[in-house]
């Protein structure tokens, strides 16, 4: 009779405290999670017995009950303004990507949560493929240990390739909190990649019970993929919002705003999609729904992927939109589009994904009797 073999603990994907545990359990001092620590995120360790400061009765044990995963990088493409994409196979068989935007002084990494995506936003090319598994901590770790091993020559000037990461990838982080939150911790820990909590975001659709939980568990950047000013509008585009109104949204928000302190905003994400939410009067009303809430603006241009029926707004509604958002006090920014042709810019996403909710089905029936009309 075959009998199911445990699942291995994921070494990469144990903050500090879960690492803690995990080896307290086993009988071991509070130094040897320091040692474990290093050994996987400063010093790039990818076999267990590489770990040579540690006991041989500790390394034994975890031969058999632990493994250090690190998903297969499928394809890497390079964009004529050095932005880098790679496409990553998950543990579920589908794969992800993953990109890096190198800028001065300053290299963000573009990071996935999921295989795909619960949610169905509209103008997003992630949303189109369906969903598939959400990414474990380990996954989600791996992106950044993997780039930063990636461009360490290229970047030898410097600490670290990576300076920034935003959860902006694949996926809706929020809707898989319980391994994005170890992954955050390890991204911020000293004994992880010490990035700073500033440079760190988590950016959600507006999935209001997450945000309430972070505000128990993290102080990373938050950053809301918000693209209407109204309910409206917002209830086509982000469909989620008909579960979480903008209204209880931004109340969530100025309380996650709080517990911050330290004089720190929320980002408000504003994708411009021509003639939908770009003309004047979408701007006076963000304008009067954001007024007085802690917040930094982002502008995005739409990125156009095939198949969509959205276009990119024309730059007089980009210049006009920003300027009057910035004559009412916010600090307003218009996102420079980077990798678009690797399609790795914002909104373009899409991975190799084993749909698993039909949804890529129906929007290529969609897309198919579009083309016989």
């Amino acid at each position: 009779m075959n009998q199911t073999q445990p699942e291995k603990l994921d070494l990469l994907g144990l903050s500090q405290p879960q690492m803690h545990r995990a080896l307290s359990g086993l009988g071991e001092k509070p130094y040897r999670t320091q040692q474990v620590m290093k050994w996987l995120h400063h010093r790039d360790a990818s076999d267990i017995h590489e770990m040579t400061d540690i006991s041989k009765k500790l390394r034994a044990h975890f031969e058999v009950a632990a493994e250090i995963h690190e998903p297969e990088v499928l394809s890497e493409k390079v964009s004529q303004d050095g932005t880098r994409k790679w496409l990553m196979r998950a543990r579920s068989g589908s794969a992800i990507e993953t990109v890096f935007i190198p800028e001065g002084a300053r290299g963000t990494l573009c990071v996935s949560s999921q295989v795909g995506c619960v949610l169905d936003c509209k103008f997003c090319s992630t949303g189109k493929q369906g969903f598939n598994s959400n990414l474990s901590a380990g996954e989600i770790v791996c992106q950044l240990r993997g780039a930063e091993r990636t461009l360490r020559d290229q970047f030898s000037d410097r600490n670290r390739a990576v300076t920034n990461v935003v959860l902006m990838g694949m996926g809706e982080p929020l809707l898989n909190a319980d391994q994005v939150i170890p992954a955050v911790s390890i991204m911020m820990d000293d004994l992880g990649y010490g990035i700073s909590k500033r440079k760190v975001t988590i950016s959600t659709a507006g999935v209001v019970p997450g945000i309430r939980r972070l505000k128990e568990t993290t102080d990373a950047s938050l950053a809301i993929s918000l693209h209407a000013p109204n309910d409206s509008l917002r209830d086509q585009l982000v469909p989620i919002n008909r579960k979480y109104p903008i209204a209880m949204l931004l109340d969530a928000c100025r309380d996650y705003a709080e517990n911050l302190g330290e004089k720190r905003t929320i980002t408000i994400e504003y994708i411009l999609l021509d003639g939908i939410n770009d003309q004047a009067e979408h701007a006076v009303e963000l304008s009067a729904l954001l007024a007085g809430f802690p917040c930094k603006i982002n502008l995005i241009p739409f990125n156009p992927y095939p198949g969509t029926a959205f276009r990119r707004p024309n730059a007089k509604n980009v210049r006009f939109f920003q300027e009057y958002l910035v004559g009412r006090g916010f600090s307003t920014m218009v996102r420079t589009t980077r990798g678009a042709d690797i399609d790795a810019a914002c909104g373009q996403l899409a991975g190799q994904v084993e749909d698993r909710t039909r949804r890529s089905e129906r929007y290529q029936r969609i897309a198919l009797a579009a083309a016989a009309e």
